[in-house]
């Protein structure tokens, strides 16, 4: 007896796109987009760790973060 989950069919589905020449052309930026700012926000800006406690205190430096992060993204933009 062969047993799938119900969402099996899903999965298949996912991993069949995921071979896709667009998709892997889009994993292939996500490396430059989406990791470098997470990857800046840890070498250059702090994110590293923390010496806050407290969750509603780690979000406010988080936001912090990343609205500075925004900041030197427009400041790149209008030069």
């Amino acid at each position: 007896m062969i047993q799938r989950q119900i969402w099996e069919d899903d999965l298949d589905e996912a991993n069949r796109l995921r071979h896709t020449q667009a998709n892997k052309q889009l994993y292939a930026q996500r490396k430059e987009t989406v990791e470098r700012a997470f990857a800046d926000a840890k070498e250059k800006h702090g994110m590293r760790w923390t010496t806050l406690r407290r969750l509603q205190k780690v979000a406010m430096q988080a936001m912090l973060t990343f609205a500075a992060m925004n900041l030197e993204k427009l400041a790149s933009w209008a030069w």
